[in-house]
């Protein structure tokens, strides 16, 4: 059993849950179709919404950080102007989804390996429906999320063959264990990079012990597994995931010839997504665009 003080010690990441029918954007059309959507996952009808561009060059599903997250419809809008078809859809057990929420606010574990997993399964079966819901069944599809997200779409693209490829905003490369160490000792101190270095950060998840009693998941089993591309957005400023060790271990990945990469926003915190800063945002669209350029070049030779 986790307790309520165990909440605030959880990664969060800020959804916005609003609505619209089409969007036009300045002088440069992007209108987008919103579709309401169902699908089955592990015994639950999870609901949610595909957002189309006219011409989408790229479709992904948007994964769930920690907490009570609904389908994040703006984040959604954001990139269907940017021509990315989208399906987001209300986590398990919340908003019009079914099945049954783990997390601290109903003092459950949301972070073992049976939940993450469960959540990795729910996100490969928004990938299928998505895909169904496609004219253009070839557009290559990706995950994108933040935080939690950063554990669960590694597992979902190593289940799901038709993810080409992941993109994920402050997503953790250490373990469960190791996240909570570290958050513990920030302790939600804003300062906390003002006082302490990446040395004294580094001691403490090593050697400090640990509150609860589960399995940690080994957070390279998955990225080691799967030969996708993939985008890691971090910022400086992080005081609930250890980014220097997360970056130490893409750069692991990475010299194994993985086709990964990441940007680090110093100045930037965890909460990127809601930041005032459009960069990490403006980054990861870029770089999808990158994808779609080069899934068609293929297309073309193949």
């Amino acid at each position: 059993m986790i307790t309520k003080a165990y909440l605030s010690m959880m990664l969060f990441f800020i959804s916005i849950d609003s609505f619209c029918q089409t969007s036009i954007s300045g002088n440069r059309q992007s209108i987008f179709t919103i579709q309401n959507v169902q699908f089955k996952s592990a015994g639950a009808t999870l609901s949610g919404a595909i957002l189309k561009p006219e011409h989408p060059h790229t479709a992904v599903v948007i994964v769930h950080g920690s907490g009570q997250e609904k389908r994040t419809i703006e984040m959604a809008s954001r990139l269907a102007r940017n021509g990315i078809a989208v399906l987001t859809y209300d986590k398990r057990g919340v908003g019009e989804s079914g099945g049954v929420y783990a997390g601290p606010e109903v003092g459950t574990n949301n972070i073992d390996s049976a939940n993450l997993n469960l959540l990795a399964s729910d996100a490969g079966e928004a990938v299928q429906a998505l895909l169904k819901n496609l004219q253009e069944k070839r557009l290559p599809i990706g995950l994108i999320g933040a935080s939690q997200a950063g554990w669960i779409i590694p597992l979902a693209a190593e289940k799901n063959n038709h993810v080409r490829f992941i993109v994920l905003f402050s997503g953790p490369m250490v373990t469960t264990l190791e996240q909570l160490r570290f958050q513990f000792y920030t302790n939600g101190n804003a300062n906390f990079w003002v006082t302490h270095n990446e040395a004294d950060a580094r001691a403490h998840i090593k050697n400090d012990a640990d509150r609860y009693q589960f399995s940690a998941i080994n957070p390279l089993k998955s990225p080691e597994k799967i030969k996708i591309p993939g985008l890691w957005l971090y910022g400086g400023k992080d005081i609930q995931v250890p980014v220097g060790l997360s970056i130490e271990r893409l750069n692991t990945l990475k010299a194994q010839g993985k086709p990964f990469g990441y940007q680090l926003f110093p100045m930037l915190g965890h909460n990127m997504g809601s930041s005032k800063s459009p960069e990490p945002f403006d980054t990861a669209v870029k770089w999808i665009k990158g994808i779609s350029r080069i899934s068609k070049k293929g297309r073309k030779t193949g």
